[in-house]
C-alpha cells in the first residue's frame, strides 16, 4: 500500500502474477510452457505453483496420454466451476462463513438484503483480500469493494492491466467457490493509481 504495508498472498510477487495470468488465460499449462513464457527456472515455477495450489488458486491434474511416456502435470486456474474447482478453496470459503456467523452473533448488525449465500460469499472475499494485503470496504447496496489505496500503486503503470485482470480473476474464483449470486464484474478505471474499486454484480438468474 501507499503506507508501506507489504503485498501478501497469491499476488505477492510479480513472477507469481505472471504465472497466474498465464493459467487464467489458458488452462492445462505445463511447467515447460510456464518457464518459457516467464523466463523463470523450473524449480522457481514449481515453488510458485505449489504455493498457489496450497492457497486454492490453482489446480493441478495429470495429463491423459494416448502414447508412451510419463504423463505431465497440468496446471489451470481454480475458477470454482465444476471442471476447475479447488477443494482447498471450498474449505476456505466454508471456514470464512463460519467465522462470519460467529462475528455476526457477537456483534449483531442489520441484515443484508443480499441474503445468506451472498453474505457468505462476501465473508470469503473479504478474508481473501485481507490475506492479500488489502483493506476492503464493502458496500453491499452499491455492490462495490473499495480497495484503496492499492498495494500495487507504486508499480509500473504498464503492469497494472495484468495485475487488475489477475486479481479480478482471483476474486471471481473465490466468489464462485463460496457459491452464491455475486460475481466480480470489473475493476473501475481511475486517473489515480492508488484508487481501486471493484464492481460486483448479481447474476442474471438472481436478478431475474
Amino acid at each position: 500500500m501507499a503506507n508501506g504495508a507489504p503485498v501478501c498472498g497469491p499476488i505477492s510477487t510479480f513472477s507469481r502474477v505472471r504465472i497466474l495470468h498465464l493459467v487464467q488465460t489458458r488452462s492445462d499449462r505445463t511447467i515447460g510452457e510456464l518457464c518459457e513464457a516467464t523466463g523463470l527456472h523450473p524449480n522457481t515455477v514449481r515453488e510458485h505453483l505449489q504455493r498457489l495450489v496450497e492457497g486454492g488458486y490453482v489446480i493441478q491434474a495429470t495429463e491423459h496420454r494416448t502414447t508412451r511416456g510419463r504423463p505431465r502435470t497440468l496446471y489451470s486456474a481454480a475458477t470454482g466451476t465444476p471442471d476447475a474447482s479447488s477443494p482447498i478453496a471450498r474449505d476456505k470459503a466454508k471456514a470464512a462463513a463460519e467465522r462470519g456467523d460467529l462475528l455476526r452473533r457477537v456483534l449483531p448488525t442489520s441484515a443484508s438484503a443480499l441474503g445468506r449465500d451472498a453474505t457468505y460469499q462476501l465473508d470469503a472475499l473479504i478474508e481473501h483480500l485481507e490475506e492479500s494485503g488489502f483493506e476492503p470496504v464493502v458496500d453491499d447496496e452499491q455492490l462495490t469493494v473499495d480497495l484503496s489505496p492499492c498495494p500495487h500503486a507504486a508499480g509500473r503503470a504498464e503492469d497494472r492491466p495484468m495485475l487488475c485482470s489477475v486479481h479480478l480473476g482471483l476474486m471471481q474464483g473465490v466468489l464462485t467457490a463460496a457459491g452464491g449470486p455475486l460475481a466480480a464484474a470489473a475493476v473501475r478505471t481511475s486517473a489515480l493509481p492508488a484508487d481501486c474499486t471493484v464492481q460486483l454484480r448479481l447474476t442474471e438468474m438472481t436478478a431475474a
